[in-house]
């Protein structure tokens, strides 16, 4: 199997793309620093841990110690990390004007700010060895937005550009740089793991309402497959030229062309008024 000698770094790994990524990643021998907010979620990995091939840490990403004593211990104990998967995050659905700002502040913290904090914790190691990949996991949701989660958009959108930066800093020193753009997958996002507003608004039953409504019910019946979303993951990662932006889902792929018309559309029209903003040429 190509690349098992890289050291993976997951967090969010109690449900999703995480325990699904660490289940595979530990089929195929890599090792692996796995990692849950509630260590106790991970004692399926602990006959991996046992034998030295996993490491499993306690982390909230919101804690900005807890990521620095992450970080070295899964570099103390396999020696560096070569591969970053940023999954941790969370939903909250919500149109805009309904959404709460104690709950967007933590979506943020945890969906944006953990994930930066995480990629600066481990970036040092990779920088030093001109080596490495970082995989942020971000969403259709980050290129495309949709009614009732507009906030959740907004932390996508802001994982993306973040990446994109991060991806054309890195190039010229050998870390790459993946966005993974999943449409909806049989995870617990739309479960548990995603709180919603105590506040509706009837003038956006027909949007926010109806979509907040929709992604509660298909929870846990999505088109999306976790394991074979972890399989495109590191298919990924293990090639020698990975995409900086992999769709997952035929969805994903169908609201990605979407969005594509649409700017297209826009900018073909307005083309003359968005040339005519610069001062005339001499």
């Amino acid at each position: 199997m190509p690349g098992t000698d890289k050291i993976w770094f997951i967090t969010g790994c109690s449900t999703g793309f995480g325990r699904e990524l660490s289940r595979l990643l530990l089929e195929r021998g890599y090792k692996v620093a796995i990692t849950a907010r509630d260590p106790g979620s991970l004692a399926e990995f602990k006959p991996a841990a046992e034998s030295g091939q996993a490491l499993l840490l306690a982390l909230d990403v919101t804690d900005p110690q807890q990521i620095r004593d992450a970080a070295a211990s899964a570099e103390r104990h396999f020696g560096r990390v070569d591969v970053l998967v940023n999954n941790a995050g969370i939903g909250y659905f919500a149109a805009v004007e309904e959404s709460e700002d104690e709950e967007v502040r933590r979506m943020f913290e945890i969906n944006v700010f953990g994930l930066a904090n995480m990629t600066k914790a481990l970036l040092p190691g990779m920088r030093s060895r001109r080596s490495g990949h970082i995989v942020n996991i971000s969403s259709i949701g980050g290129l495309a937005s949709f009614p009732a989660v507009g906030f959740y958009n907004a932390t996508k959108f802001a994982v993306e550009g973040l990446s994109e930066a991060l991806y054309k800093e890195l190039q010229p020193l050998g870390v790459k740089v993946t966005i993974i753009e999943p449409s909806g997958f049989r995870t617990d996002w739309a479960g548990r793991s995603a709180r919603e507003s105590g506040i509706q608004i009837d003038d956006y039953a027909e949007t926010a309402g109806a979509n907040r409504a929709n992604l509660r019910r298909i929870s846990g019946n999505q088109a999306g497959d976790p394991v074979r979303a972890a399989e495109a993951i590191i298919k990924a990662v293990e090639d020698p030229d990975p995409p900086l932006r992999l769709l997952l889902g035929k969805a994903a792929l169908k609201g990605a062309r979407a969005k594509l018309e649409l700017l297209a559309r826009d900018f073909d029209r307005w083309e003359q008024t968005s040339v005519g903003a610069d001062f005339p040429e001499a």
